[in-house]
């Protein structure tokens, strides 16, 4: 694979309890803490959120990307990731993952089509594919 772009984070601290993440160009530099949901202090990101943030725009951009080439309406396209961490068996964890996809200017089932092709050019869904659980939904 041809690598056309590399992106450097560091965490310390404690990691993702009472933990520090930045970039290596700064852009992002924040504190990482486990939510209250699951017991932490909350108050700060944690890898779930960058995880679904990162998913959420690559998706979002693969699909329009997509849409664009079939003659779609792109506007007012938007992807909501919703990533969910929980226990995979034998002390394991493993994340599960909803893609809710809104196309207002696209007909229900044309956006189905649409989603599952961005589905196949995604970054995130090919490095996810085989490994977590991802749901596509059209809302």
């Amino acid at each position: 694979m041809k690598i056309f772009y590399t992106s450097v984070a560091t965490a310390t601290g404690d990691g993702r309890e009472n933990g520090h993440v930045r970039s290596s160009d700064g852009v992002i530099d924040v504190e990482i803490a486990v939510p209250v949901e699951l017991g932490g202090k909350g108050g700060a990101t944690n890898p779930e959120q960058l995880f679904a943030a990162g998913y959420s725009a690559c998706f979002l951009n693969a699909l329009r990307r997509v849409a664009r080439r079939a003659g779609a309406d792109v506007d007012g396209t938007e992807v909501t990731a919703e990533v969910g961490i929980g226990a995979a068996g034998e002390g394991a964890f493993g994340l599960a993952v909803t893609l809710r996809v809104l196309m207002p200017n696209v007909e229900r089932d044309r956006a189905g089509e649409l989603v599952a092709a961005a589905h196949k050019v995604c970054p995130y869904s090919n490095a996810t594919r085989g490994n977590i659980e991802v749901a596509l939904t059209i809302v």
